[in-house]
């Protein structure tokens, strides 16, 4: 329903939020998409435009007075402010500037008060071939207008009620008896055209909020809610690939705690899970905003910081090395310590890619568990050697053998 490519800018004004109000508990990123929808079905915008510029045409040509050709004036005039606010919020969505979607709200208002004007009038003016041509013309509004505004039903409700309501009063003024039928069928018709557009929403608001859910399942982990490595990896790309256009310089951290097996068999797989999600919490804590951390899988986690130097990408893994070690409460009176290691591989140096550096980082991690865990190994610029780092020292100048 949406363009994924288009960004549209929410309503600020008072009466288009109201008006495209979805709901207290919709979130942020369905609400642009409502509002996206309401900018699509172009071939649907382009029909009723058509529709109402000619009929309003052929009655002002059938009967050119002061009414009516007032009437076709005001729907050249709406609709042609309604496509030039339309095109300038579609190239804005593109360059995600902000769009005028209160206006475009506001000419959808006008436009089906014009197309009530019209009704009105047409009704009134003695000549049936008019009032018919009219009232079936805002007759199949209404079914468009339910289509493509229901992303917003209140939009859509007030919008049918000013296009098909005024023909209410046009038949009590015509003076022809059988017209009272009107007020028996238009107010079901209103009601059920409004009842389809609440409904069409709710269930909008539902499959996209499973689409979300289903997409957000896919690339999280589910114990920790932090990315998995499909998000991680979607994610590290588009970071590395723009570091690499402006010349800056990223680091992968790979983690992996110290005895954790050891915890995990002595109070068990519940007590090791509450664990893990709290290691998370402290990485997502200790981090910068820009910081991107994802648990691969068992007790390993990746953290992909941008940095200005390798000792940088160091002071970053001894932050999360003390931020680790303090205690855990596990509950049930029961609290442990654990430990976390940490291989660092820094990016343009070894690779631009997440799997060369995945692998890279993995070595550096094997050679600070083998010098006795709990500190940070950085891989060295010396190809195929790697330089360890310790809490308070930088990088030592110390090096071992890669794995």
């Amino acid at each position: 329903m949406q363009d994924k490519t288009r960004v549209y800018s929410l309503p600020r004004w008072r009466l288009t939020r109201w008006l495209a109000d979805a709901g207290p508990q919709v979130p942020r990123k369905i609400r642009v998409a409502l509002i996206g929808g309401l900018f699509g079905t172009l071939p649907v915008f382009a029909a009723g435009v058509a529709n109402t510029l000619v009929v309003s045409a052929a009655i002002a040509m059938r009967m050119p007075t002061a009414p009516f050709i007032a009437w076709l004036i005001l729907e050249i005039f709406i609709c042609s402010a309604r496509l030039g606010v339309l095109i300038v919020a579609r190239r804005a969505a593109v360059r995600e500037c902000e769009t005028p979607t209160d206006i475009y709200l506001v000419l959808g208002l006008a436009w089906s008060g014009s197309v009530g004007y019209g009704v009105f009038v047409s009704m009134t003016s003695g000549d049936w071939v008019i009032a018919t041509l009219a009232c079936v013309s805002a007759a199949a509004m209404v079914g468009g207008i339910c289509f493509r505004h229901f992303s917003a039903p209140r939009l859509a409700a007030v919008m049918i009620l000013t296009s098909l309501g005024p023909t209410l009063p046009g038949a009590a003024l015509a003076g022809e008896p059988v017209l009272y039928v009107a007020f028996a069928q238009v107010p079901m018709y209103v009601l059920a055209m409004t009842l389809a557009a609440f409904k069409l929403n709710k269930m909008l608001i539902a499959t996209m909020s499973a689409e979300r859910e289903n997409d957000y399942r896919a690339r999280h982990d589910v114990l920790t809610g932090l990315p998995n490595r499909e998000g991680f990896a979607e994610a590290i790309g588009s970071t590395l690939a723009v570091a690499q256009r402006k010349g800056e310089k990223c680091a992968l951290l790979f983690l992996d705690l110290d005895d954790f097996k050891t915890i995990n068999d002595t109070y068990g797989h519940a007590a090791g899970d509450r664990l893990l999600k709290m290691v998370a919490g402290r990485l997502v804590h200790t981090l910068r905003t820009a910081d991107v951390a994802t648990r691969i899988g068992g007790d390993e986690f990746l953290v992909l910081a941008k940095v200005h130097s390798s000792e940088q990408a160091v002071e970053i893994g001894q932050r999360l090395i003390a931020a680790v070690a303090s205690s855990y409460d596990l509950g049930g009176a029961a609290s442990v310590k654990v430990g976390v290691s940490v291989g660092i591989a820094m990016a343009p140096e070894y690779g631009s890619g997440f799997e060369d550096l995945l692998i890279v980082a993995d070595a550096a991690l094997y050679e600070a568990k083998s010098k006795g865990k709990s500190r940070c190994c950085v891989a060295s610029l010396v190809p195929g050697r790697l330089a360890a780092g310790e809490p308070g020292d930088g990088i030592a100048s110390g090096v071992g053998a890669a794995a």
